[in-house]
């Protein structure tokens, strides 16, 4: 800013010492033009014929001569005067330019200086940075370090002190979360150590460590995923949790599991995995989540639960009574070849896409009670081993019982169709108690079976 200041101020014109050779020039100038006039007017003069005449005018030739000579020099004088007040009235001016120059570049450098002992300041200042980054770079992987290895240990109660290490280590470097995270999914998918009666608490504890931080409050660590493929989870209680691309592949979950109020963001994998006791009750998931392949051995509950990505649990066994009253399936839902040995209910649920249970078994009894049929709805080949209840259940969409079985009673009351049914070489057992939808048509097999027929 400085220097632009004085860039566009006008520049000041130096004042400069006239040289002595300058003045002697004059001088012989001056003498040089009267000698040359003397010599003109005595030329002149000696041209007169009268000798008192020449001398007369040779008198006045010279005092011409001197007087031209004395009038250059007065000249002479009189432009030195004039230089004299000229420099004179610009001194002080002179001065205040060289004043103020000086005082532009005195401002220059002290300007440059500050810059460079800022840029040192700058540079110092990140050297200490770098070092104090540097040195808790160190204690972390240090303490990160020393908690692994407490993991590893022989003792339960040292890797109980390493676990709450790693979780301390967490809560005070959140860049460090995701990196703690994989470290207690990797220690929960290794083999429990055989002959170690206190490793069940270990394990119970980690997942504690986990589900703790993911749900919402001080504690929360965002964004983590769980990659607990082929895990063995003991009462794992991930209720009111945030799960993102959360992975439970070929997991075994022992005694009760919940995922009752989680929000599930990504996919939710739980293929192959078996289950004592299992509970989804409000389950909101905003991805496709994955069954294929699961075992329920207990009581396993979806109620409440909104899949907006829908549901695909193919080939799965659910061997306990199974609940998925008002459940949501947003997108297509399958349970293809899927087996229910006890009791299904799907009460008052509601399919807006398209639902397949081609091929699936139900072993108790199959329970749709005002449930909502948006888009397709599949039943080919699938077996009803008891009960069959559809009662107010409203189809949107086409419907297919095609080769159907239903070993004991079906009830379509006040079921509504917006199509008739597709019901292909369905078959039922004879039983007064079934209750068609309107304008099936019954044709007798034998003792034992009724073949439905399409109109």
């Amino acid at each position: 800013m400085l220097w632009a200041v004085a860039v566009d101020e006008p520049t000041e014109r130096e004042l400069r010492v006239m040289p002595w050779w300058l003045v002697l020039v004059g001088l012989l100038a001056a003498v040089t033009l009267g000698w040359l006039v003397l010599d003109l007017l005595l030329t002149e003069a000696d041209r007169a014929s009268q000798p008192d005449t020449r001398a007369t005018l040779r008198i006045d030739a010279i005092r011409t001569g001197l007087t031209v000579v004395a009038g250059t020099g007065g000249g002479l004088a009189l432009l030195l005067a004039a230089r004299r007040q000229w420099i004179t009235e610009r001194a002080p001016r002179h001065q205040e330019s060289v004043a103020a120059r000086d005082q532009a570049h005195r401002d220059r450098v002290q300007a440059h200086a500050e810059a460079v002992a800022e840029a040192a300041q700058r540079h110092q200042d990140r050297q200490s940075g770098a070092a104090e980054h540097d040195a808790a770079e160190r204690r972390l992987t240090e303490l990160y370090t020393r908690a692994v290895e407490l993991l590893g240990n022989d003792s339960a109660a040292v890797r109980l002190g390493g676990l709450h290490a790693l979780e301390r280590l967490g809560q005070d470097n959140p860049g460090q979360r995701p990196t703690i995270a994989a470290v207690l999914c990797a220690y929960l998918r290794m083999p429990a150590p055989d002959g170690e009666p206190r490793e069940t608490e270990v394990r119970r504890t980690a997942q504690r460590v986990l589900t703790r931080h993911l749900r919402a409050g001080d504690d929360f660590w965002p964004e983590l995923t769980l990659d607990l493929t082929g895990a063995a989870l003991v009462d794992f209680d991930a209720a009111g949790c945030t799960l993102v691309d959360a992975t439970f592949t070929e997991a075994v979950f022992t005694g009760t599991t919940t995922f009752a109020g989680a929000t599930a963001r990504g996919r939710l994998l739980l293929g192959a995995a078996t289950f004592g006791d299992v509970v989804f009750e409000g389950l909101a998931a905003e991805g496709e989540v994955v069954l294929d392949g699961v075992r329920v051995r207990g009581l396993a509950s979806f109620d409440g639960a909104a899949f907006a990505d829908g549901l695909s649990c193919r080939r799965a066994s659910f061997a306990g009574p199974t609940s998925c009253r008002r459940a949501t399936f947003g997108q297509p839902t399958s349970f293809d070849a899927t087996r229910f040995e006890d009791a299904a209910t799907f009460r008052e649920a509601v399919f807006d896409g398209a639902l397949s249970m081609e091929h699936t078994e139900f072993g108790g009894s199959a329970t749709f009670y005002s449930a909502r049929f948006t888009n397709m709805a599949l039943f080919r080949w699938t077996v009803f081993g008891a009960e069959a209840l559809f009662d107010r259940a409203h189809f949107l969409d086409a419907a297919n019982f095609g080769r159907a079985r239903f070993h004991s009673m079906a009830s379509f009351r006040d079921a509504q169709f917006s199509r008739p049914p597709q019901v292909e070489q369905a078959r039922t057992v004879a039983d007064p108690g079934h209750r068609w939808p309107a304008g099936t048509t019954v044709e007798r097999l034998d003792d034992d079976w009724l073949l439905l027929v399409d109109r």
